[in-house]
């Protein structure tokens, strides 16, 4: 199975930007070092919830330090880029990577980040439906055209894509009505641990489903799954950092994301959200931190390895990328943690069965 090294790129350490970017672009650049399969990040703004305001530029800088693993989108988020823009950062970073990148796309969440960059939260989903069709079309031919509402131009993205990104494209799909859409558009599923088992394992029954609708004899992509991770051969101490470092990263995603508010309940198309908040206010803060602890892998090795045997068991991924620095983690802490989990878990975790990521077959495009 492909092991991977996922990066929120948190900073609750109450020291400056500086010091923290480079110790965790220092963690990135040991994954390669310990034989980890790749590296991923996420897109935030505006806050010390994440400080990785764009993938593309953080993985070409990656791709040149780098010579072996692949390198994945955790997730950008389409409806806050112009979709012509991000075409062709994609296929430079994959110029740039040899063909390393790995795609992965979502949606949006937080109201702060929509208003930071003076979008209407409410057109995610149109924004997010619209640009990634056209955005994947692209990868494929080389040229940009049309939109319901961007209305592009037809125009030709050099350089040219050199590699398919079919098999190799994934979203996060947290809500039920965006599982339908991401096999729609020939996506694989990411799954960011966020939820009850039973509910993705809804969602997968949804997806294959959905996909046999849209691509009949063609098999979905297996999953990717990230999650927070925290290792330690004591299990004493692994619960007691654990549940630290996994409540402080729980409740800055509460507030990051306002959802003990109300503000849901009138934006379009994020009624799940609006549900789930509910039943946060309802069932209270300690409760929810409680349950998303209990969701995580985090224990001795052999207890981290059966967490995710379990996960193996409900949704049969090709690869994991687990976090292991959030909640406020020193730096020390964090290679200890990564260390700890490439010694004693990663070595049986690469000899579970999956399916590989396929080599993206070669494009040969010319201008039209």
């Amino acid at each position: 199975m492909h092991v991977g090294y996922g990066s929120g790129f948190q900073h609750l350490g109450g020291y400056s930007d500086r010091q923290f970017l480079r110790e965790e672009i220092g963690n990135c650049l040991m994954a390669e070092e310990l034989g980890m399969d790749s590296i991923w990040a996420t897109e935030h703004h505006f806050d010390s919830y994440s400080i990785s305001p764009d993938v593309p530029q953080l993985m070409s800088y990656l791709a040149a330090k780098t010579k072996r693993v692949k390198l994945g989108s955790m997730v950008i988020v389409v409806p806050w880029h112009d979709p012509m823009r991000l075409a062709e950062e994609i296929v430079l970073l994959d110029h740039y990577s040899d063909g390393r990148f790995i795609l992965g796309v979502g949606r949006g969440l937080a109201r702060r980040e929509f208003e930071g960059f003076r979008i209407n939260q409410s057109e995610g989903r149109l924004r997010f439906d619209e640009y990634t069709a056209l955005i994947l079309e692209a990868l494929e031919t080389g040229f940009m055209e049309g939109g319901a509402t961007v209305q592009q131009p037809r125009r030709e993205i050099r350089p040219r894509p050199f590699k398919s990104f079919k098999g190799r494209s994934f979203a996060a799909a947290a809500s039920t009505d965006s599982v339908p859409i991401c096999a729609k558009l020939g996506l694989g599923l990411l799954v960011i641990v966020q939820k009850a088992w039973h509910l993705v394992k809804a969602d997968f029954e949804l997806y294959h489903k959905s996909w046999a609708q849209f691509h009949p004899n063609v098999p979905p992509p297996k999953p990717f799954c990230s999650g927070f991770c925290f290792v330690d051969e004591s299990a004493d101490r692994a619960e007691e950092l654990a549940r630290r470092y996994l409540s402080a990263n729980y409740r800055e995603a509460l507030d990051h994301y306002e959802m003990l508010g109300k503000h849901f309940d009138h934006t379009k198309s994020y009624e799940r959200y609006a549900d789930l908040s509910k039943q946060l206010r309802e069932m209270g803060v300690d409760k929810a931190v409680e349950d998303y602890i209990q969701l995580m892998p985090w224990g001795t090795p052999q207890q981290v390895l059966d967490k995710l045997a379990k996960t193996k068991e409900t949704i049969d991924m090709q690869g994991i990328m687990p976090n292991f620095n959030f909640g406020g983690m020193p730096h020390e802490e964090s290679v200890r943690n990564v260390k700890t989990f490439v010694k004693h878990c990663m070595p049986e975790l690469k000899s579970w069965p999956s399916a590989s990521l396929e080599e993206p077959k070669e494009l040969a495009l010319t201008a039209a």
